[in-house]
């Protein structure tokens, strides 16, 4: 029986003597750390020098930290409001603010996205991986112990533990444990906002060293808000939807595109002539690209390594139904809005019992019961985010060309390997057409990119906004062609004639008429009947903000925008001086502390911000 303790402290010194001085600790990716056990092992190491700690991680979550004075204001109540109780993982802020001690390392194969840019310790510590060879990773570096946030359950007097969000990598060094290759300690911290899922996570109270287990650790699970899904998300989402064969598999990676991709599939199941209505208008002419439009009658089974409040929407939504053994979802590791942990938690046993967490050498390879995974994952569509493309069908979605990592390839390999091995599946590859950097629109199409995530020759489907690229099996120039059909127009030219310049796409061709107008108008137009008729919410799966919250985020999305033009943000600036704030635009800048300037620059962000909740209104 593991032993017992109310205070980490107590524990960090249990872990000390129990396994020596040179500590290798495993932390689960995102929402499993268990905060409390890792402060005071960092603690210790920062006391006392002899202590050489090794912290192997994935997805340090931390709090938003806003700059700019419009978004501290408007985010650090929210932030106060969701993470008020999170305890702060401390080795990040030493990591971040350069402190940490020479004998404290922290190594990560996944970064949350663009959070570590820039900061020198954490990019040279940086492990580029394969979601499925971290496990391997963590074995080889030496590791002793594995701290885990768990869910706990007493029956009959007999407590047990549940791995709960973060099955991931955790299942599987345990079976190295138990097959004797491996040798650690399993150290739990309980928490009771965490869910118990079943499945192969829920462990006796035999398999852990040490539990933490007090009130006084207790703490409100990590829960990001939902984003409002943006029209070049939502046109994405349902570009995407249009692929998922009834009766298929569907996994989806991180990111709002997932919460659009889900309420796409909605609309088309729950009205398959507004949806095909919709989708028709987003994309004119796809001439090689077969698109399902109907009902899902059969259903879809979900293999996913990270599992979130859009799966839920669509078993709620009887979409997510095709069951393999009972279960209609596997996944790895879950992460979500408070919702989405209530939805768990509350889920009567029946139902939950069709989600189980499993290893991601499950969801994410088809080793190991090959062919029972085979028959399971039939038509399979495997849809993740990528920042960048290349014309020639290259994905650029973990780093820059100067070798800084802004996240991690994660999953996103084994996914796009697996659409290659399965019969009827494939893999589609999603992203932004355009982005804002340093002021100038650019875009995410590109000829050339001194990284790749995924190369070349395993592309497959891309989607942006403007449509869909079927690239799988075709010449360069096709490919070329295909992915030029879903650039920016204004990007159109510039990219088709380096790939002419280049020898790769003949000098007569020239890109139909039909994919010309590219543009966010076009997209924004081919939106608005559906949006109006509230087919497509901005937050379809619920929301943690406030009613006067929802009516300010469109007006600073707008604000945002202007700011990348001087005109622009003068246009704004003398609508405002002149114009007279309603009640419900009052409110909004009161929220902001706004309602009473005091300085130049409150009086300059009143009349801004004045003018775009008016335009907001406006559409």
């Amino acid at each position: 029986m593991p032993k017992f303790f109310s205070d980490p402290d107590p524990l960090a010194d249990e872990i000390i003597r129990d396994v020596g001085t040179d500590l290798v600790v495993g932390l689960p990716l995102g929402l499993g750390k268990a905060n409390h056990v890792v402060n005071a092992l960092y603690a210790r190491a920062c006391a006392d020098p002899d202590i050489k700690l090794t912290l192997l991680s994935a997805l340090t979550l931390e709090k938003p930290r806003p700059k700019a004075l419009i978004e501290r204001r408007f985010i650090t109540p929210v932030i106060d409001r969701l993470f008020g109780g999170y305890p702060d993982l401390a080795y990040a802020d030493g990591l971040r603010e350069k402190r940490l001690p020479p004998n404290i390392n922290v190594v990560e194969f996944f970064f949350l996205a663009g959070r570590w840019l820039h900061v020198p310790a954490a990019q040279q510590n940086y492990i580029s991986a394969n979601y499925t060879h971290a496990a391997s990773y963590l074995l080889a570096h030496g590791m002793n112990v594995v701290t885990q946030l768990v869910a706990k359950r007493v029956t009959r007097g007999v407590p047990r533990y549940s791995l709960s969000c973060n099955t991931d990598t955790t299942l599987d060094v345990l079976r190295e444990r138990q097959a004797g290759r491996a040798s650690f300690k399993l150290i739990a911290q309980v928490n009771s906002e965490l869910p118990f899922m079943p499945g192969e996570g829920d462990l006796p109270a035999e398999e852990f060293s040490a539990v933490l287990d007090s009130a006084a650790t207790d703490f409100p699970l990590f829960a990001p808000p939902s984003e409002p899904i943006s029209d070049t998300k939502y046109a994405i989402g349902l570009n995407a939807a249009s692929l998922v064969r009834d009766g298929g598999t569907l996994q989806v990676g991180i990111g709002q595109i997932g919460d659009a991709l889900a309420q796409g599939l909605i609309l088309r199941h729950r009205d398959s002539a507004a949806f095909h209505d919709v989708v028709a208008r987003l994309s004119p002419s796809r001439p090689d690209v077969a698109w399902e439009a109907h009902a899902f009658d059969t259903g879809l089974y979900g293999v996913s390594e990270m599992v979130t409040e859009a799966f839920i929407g669509l078993i709620d939504a009887g979409i997510l139904k095709r069951a393999i053994d009972g279960v209609v979802l596997h996944g790895a590791f879950f992460l979500g809005p408070k919702s989405f942990y209530r939805a768990l938690r509350e889920m009567p046993l029946d139902q939950i019992a069709r989600i189980q967490m499993m290893p991601v050498s499950f969801t994410n390879e088809l080793y190991g019961e090959e062919d029972q995974k085979r028959r399971a994952r039939v038509d399979a569509r495997f849809i993740n985010n990528t920042m960048m493309a290349t014309l020639l069908g290259a994905a650029v979605s973990d780093g820059l060309d100067d070798g800084q990592v802004v996240s991690g390839v994660g999953g996103q390999y084994n996914f796009v390997a697996q659409a290659f091995a399965l019969r009827g599946a494939r893999s589609v590859l999603t992203l932004e057409a355009t982005r804002q950097s340093g002021g100038a629109l650019k875009s995410n199409v590109l000829w050339r990119y001194g990284h790749e995530t995924i190369p070349r020759h395993l592309r497959d489907v891309f989607v942006t906004e403007y449509g869909v690229a079927d690239l799988r099996g075709k010449s360069d120039a096709d490919v070329i062609a295909g992915m030029l059909a879903i650039a920016d127009s204004r990007f159109q030219d510039e990219l088709s004639r380096l790939a002419k310049d280049a020898g790769k796409l003949p000098r007569d061709h020239e890109i139909p008429a039909v994919y010309r107008d590219n543009h966010p108008e076009r997209i924004a137009a081919a939106l608005k009947p559906a949006r109006e008729a509230g087919l497509l919410p901005s937050f379809p799966f619920g929301c943690d903000f406030t009613e006067v919250e929802l009516r300010l985020i469109p007006a600073l999305e707008i604000l945002q925008g202007a700011q990348h033009s001087s005109r622009a943000l003068v246009g704004l600036l003398w609508q405002g001086l002149v114009r007279t704030p309603d009640a419900a635009d009052e409110a909004c800048l009161a929220r902001l502390g706004l309602d009473r300037p005091k300085t130049w620059p409150e009086r300059f962000y009143r009349a801004l911000v004045s003018a775009a909740l008016a335009r907001s209104r406006a559409g």
